[in-house]
């Protein structure tokens, strides 16, 4: 089982302890490479995103562990950068200026309107009693219109491009199963899932396997469903806990690759010397 991780988060957006705490555990754990993708800024501010006034010194943190751990682990800096609209994603000169080493392209926000204002967005990532708040209100009851806009955007995020890998890929089950009406096996939803993961096979992305929820809720993202369908299409993946604890770097992650291996996958990709590698599964003794 490989020992990397590439979503994860510290203190310079919501995760939860300084970035060399999360650096000693994947150390102490044997791990072989390990990356931070703090929440990207935003145009507006909330309390889990970075500032852009703290870029400068997020990535001189993540240089000096680098230098400080060199020879111990492969340590790498990247950012989930949030897509918003055509205006603002990934693809903007801002972030493809940064010198990261990897970009995941994520959305937590769909904009109810074109100014780009924290009161315009439908947040589908927070509490359950928000986000069917916003299904009512804004989607008039019905969970099928905000499934709808939700894989619109993510098809317009991986359009835009600028990414490496497309991150939790269907995160709107998370609460969108607990509203009323809403299924994973309706036609409505299944299609433009598999639509979108046609797309990202074109564009050549990575998905991530999210264990972030898989232990103490038994979820992934993608949904353990649809494992066999990026199986089929070849789509390269990787094994990430999203972790915003240092103890939580590796949860999660034996079950995830125990369900890869359940959907006929024989291989992950890893970061290898600064080069996106095909490395095979190998079983736990």
């Amino acid at each position: 089982m490989q020992l990397s991780n590439y979503h994860s988060h510290c203190n310079f957006c919501d995760g939860r302890s300084y970035p060399e705490d999360f650096v000693r555990f994947a150390v102490a754990r044997g791990f072989r490479a390990y990356g931070f993708s703090s929440h990207s800024p935003l145009p507006f501010e909330t309390f889990w995103n970075m500032s852009r006034d703290d870029m400068d010194e997020y990535l001189a943190e993540i240089a000096r562990l680098k230098a400080k751990y060199e020879g111990q682990i492969e340590l790498y800096v990247g950012l989930e950068v949030d897509f918003l609209d055509r205006t603002y994603n990934a693809s903007i000169p801002y972030f493809r200026n940064l010198p990261l080493d990897y970009r995941i392209g994520s959305i937590h926000f769909l904009p109810l309107s074109p100014v780009l204002e924290e009161r315009n967005m439908a947040c589908i990532d927070g509490a359950y009693s928000e986000f069917a708040r916003t299904v009512d209100a804004f989607f008039e009851g019905d969970i099928r219109r905000m499934v709808r806009r939700y894989f619109e955007a993510e098809m317009e995020m991986v359009e835009a491009g600028g990414i490496d890998i497309v991150g939790h890929i269907d995160k709107i089950y998370m609460n969108g199963q607990r509203y009323p009406g809403f299924s994973l096996d309706a036609e409505w939803y299944r299609r433009p899932l598999l639509d979108l993961l046609d797309f990202v096979r074109e564009r050549g992305l990575m998905v991530e396997v999210n264990t972030k929820n898989l232990v103490k809720k038994g979820e992934t993202y993608p949904h353990r469903q649809f494992l066999g369908e990026l199986r089929s299409r070849r789509i390269p993946v990787m094994v990430n806990s999203d972790c915003h604890y240092p103890d939580l770097v590796n949860d999660g992650r034996a079950e995830g690759f125990r369900l890869l291996e359940q959907a006929g996958f024989d291989a992950t990709m890893e970061l290898v010397g600064g080069k996106w590698t095909e490395i095979g599964l190998r079983r736990e003794k």
